[in-house]
């Protein structure tokens, strides 16, 4: 199997409120016409790239129903998810993101907490 950018992705999974990001090219707008001078992504630290991946939220424990505490059980637990989603435009701070370089392509992973903006192509 010959190994392309969508499918060697796929073995990838995204912990928690995480996101992945492929950087977007410098000086480049959006179709919307949203555009980062360079000068703010410099001193602000500020980027911005598209989310090729996302982890599935803030997890939150579910309640136990089982009637004996000593029986033992799975433990359950559901995730409040993400306001960003695959295929969004975003824009991070640097400063809460982590570099990484996978398969020669470098990335970022983002909590959504550092995520100021999202543009999302999608009709309403």
């Amino acid at each position: 199997m010959q190994l392309t950018s969508d499918n060697k992705l796929r073995k990838l999974i995204v912990v928690g409120d995480r996101v992945l990001i492929r950087l977007k090219k410098p000086n480049s707008k959006t179709g919307s016409g949203l555009y980062l001078p360079p000068g703010v992504q410099e001193k602000e630290k500020v980027q911005q790239g598209y989310i090729i991946k996302a982890g599935p939220g803030y997890p939150i424990p579910v309640a136990n129903d089982d009637p004996e505490p000593w029986m033992e059980s799975e433990e359950k637990v559901k995730y409040v998810p993400l306001q960003a989603k695959e295929g969004d435009l975003a824009i991070f701070l640097l400063s809460g993101a982590h570099e990484v370089i996978y398969e020669g392509e470098k990335y970022f992973i983002v909590p959504q907490s550092s995520i100021l903006m999202l543009e999302r192509e999608q009709e309403l």
